[in-house]
């Protein structure tokens, strides 16, 4: 089990099924059910790899934000 790859397949599955956003917590859930938070930082770092493979954006109030510096809850959203 690869755990980075599980995230970042459920980052990109959740999507897929949704018109919306998601939360990384949604991508750890979907991983691991009782222990997702522990993949909280796993599910954030599955982001931004994402981001730089210019398939997501992670955003914070509807914009789009720089993944390493923020801060907070973010959401993630297929690139427009």
């Amino acid at each position: 089990m690869n755990v980075e790859r599980d995230l970042e397949r459920a980052i990109e599955d959740l999507l897929a099924a949704r018109s919306g956003t998601i939360c990384p917590s949604d991508a750890a859930r979907r991983v691991s059910p009782t222990d997702w938070r522990d993949l909280m930082e796993p599910a954030r770092a599955a982001a931004r790899r994402l981001v730089a493979a210019g398939k997501v954006e992670i955003t914070q109030g509807g914009e789009v934000v720089d993944p390493d510096t923020a801060r907070g809850p973010v959401r993630i959203r297929r690139v427009r």
